[in-house]
């Protein structure tokens, strides 16, 4: 009998346990896991504060999943999994509008200037299609010929600055068309009208969720993995990926102070890129290196409030795109799960920052008393004791699509997809702004390339890779 193809797997984010999963399954391959942090899930994960899972942020499964993983979800977590309405807000113009939109609270609150104004940036649109004027260059560009100014300067552009650190006019297009799925007036009206009863498509409105958090998906795939014979390797950070010619056939990682060295048939990392380019023995060629250095990620940092006080608010979650009030987006765990204590609740509080900022560095306390400030900026005031503060540090929480930056990327990937047994894919692997959903469907594609006899389709993954760019943000 043919021995099993090893397949080790760099990282045990969705991306990587859903791999790890799915080849156990099928037991077509002896898999381990390399995985620098202490447990799995990476952003998608939770962990335990002050009595209740929390997660990194701000995490749905959306209905949108593919079918194929969605089955397997609920076949893991059968009732844990729930079906949850949508019930967050976004403040506008000091007015709180109801996200998902819906049609009767956008006639009574929205701000009649701000009407007003997408009335005439509609009739200007009109207008400058038929004297050929629209184009589509950039970020701002793109969003403002569809959507006008007015949407664009009161909501996506200061948004954007926020959550990217960057002018709109420096952001690539792509950055609209993978992270704005209602990016023309027409698309958002859809959106819109998809809300009314009657109308709405099967899901529009809800999301599912783990009844212990959403780090739960990834833990029952790793159990499971587990049990069908995977290896994983925590607190193992990735030190150099060997190459012999256009094959690579060792990783050597870093554990408890040791370096330790694993041989395999097939590597798939969902390392960032970058990282992985970096990683490479021998030496990457330095225009390679360069082009690492031009791709960055937006950090976060992630301010959990303890109140005491049984429920801070009805929403799942608040969303501020204005400039003067510094978190991006407020979230009440257990508003997702319905799981918790009732003398006590938990707040997180998204700050999007770059590494060098003065916040980085900031006490935990300080950090809990700007939250504090920015909500009752807001007017939604914290008024219960805060029992504790703590925070969660994401050096990559986002990809940021500067102008220009497919071509550092295009170099990279062109480089990396030239060797026969390595495969990058994932949020990071592929700096792709996607959804949890998304990950996992890129694990599952993976894994429908490798054959029983240990080969790979590389054919069949370019045509997964082209399915990939169509993947677009769901909020």
């Amino acid at each position: 009998m043919m021995a099993k193809p090893h397949v080790v797997i760099l990282g045990a984010g969705p991306a990587g346990v859903g791999a790890a999963f799915r080849l156990t399954r099928r037991a077509w391959a002896q898999v381990s896991v390399l995985e620098r942090n202490s447990r799995v899930g990476g952003n998608a994960g939770s962990f335990e504060l002050a009595g209740m899972r929390v997660d990194y942020g701000s995490h749905r499964l959306h209905p949108t999943c593919d079918a194929n993983v969605l089955r397997d979800i609920r076949a893991l977590l059968g009732d844990d999994l729930l079906d949850r309405p949508r019930h967050g807000r976004i403040r506008l113009r000091g007015r709180w509008i109801h996200f998902p939109l819906k049609p009767l609270d956008l006639i009574l609150k929205l701000p009649p200037g701000f009407v007003m104004g997408v009335a005439t940036d509609l009739m200007g649109k009109v207008l400058r299609r038929k004297a050929g004027l629209l184009d589509a260059e950039t970020f701002a560009s793109v969003l403002e010929a569809g959507l006008g100014k007015t949407i664009c300067h009161d909501f996506y552009f200061p948004f954007a600055r926020k959550i990217w650190g960057l002018p709109p006019e420096q952001l690539s297009v792509t950055q609209a068309r993978r992270r704005v799925g209602a990016s023309s007036l027409g698309k958002m009206f859809r959106k819109v009208i998809a809300a009314v009863p009657g109308l709405r498509p099967p899901g529009a409105g809800r999301f599912y969720y783990p009844h212990q958090g959403y780090g739960q998906i990834s833990e029952a795939m790793f159990r499971a993995a587990e049990v069908d014979g995977a290896r994983f390797e925590f607190g193992a950070t990735v030190r150099s990926v060997e190459r012999a010619g256009k094959t690579v056939c060792r990783v050597t990682y870093e554990q408890k102070g040791a370096l330790r060295a694993l041989e395999a048939d097939h590597i798939w990392s969902t390392l960032p890129l970058s990282v992985l380019v970096r990683c490479l023995d021998p030496k990457a060629p330095d225009e390679l290196l360069e082009a690492a250095g031009g791709i960055t990620y937006r950090a976060m940092i992630l301010i959990y409030l303890v109140l005491e006080q049984e429920r801070f608010s009805e929403y799942d979650a608040h969303y501020f795109p204005e400039s003067d009030i510094p978190i991006s987006r407020l979230s009440e765990p257990k508003n997702y799960s319905g799981a918790g204590l009732s003398d006590r609740t938990v707040l997180c509080a998204e700050l999007p920052c770059w590494p060098e900022d003065p916040e980085w560095q900031m006490p935990d306390d300080d950090l809990g008393h700007l939250v504090c400030a920015a909500l009752e900026q807001a007017a939604i005031p914290v008024r219960a004791p805060v029992k504790e503060v703590i925070t969660r540090r994401l050096r990559q929480a986002y990809p940021i699509y500067r102008q220009g930056y497919e071509v550092h990327f295009d170099r990279m990937d062109r480089y990396l997809s030239d060797f026969n047994n390595l495969l990058t894919f994932g949020r990071q692997g592929l700096f792709a702004h996607d959804n949890t959903h998304h990950a996992l469907y890129m694990a599952y594609a993976a894994t429908d390339c490798l054959g029983a006899d240990g080969r790979f389709d590389r054919e069949r993954w370019h045509t997964f890779r082209r399915i990939f760019e169509t993947h677009v943000v769901e909020d």
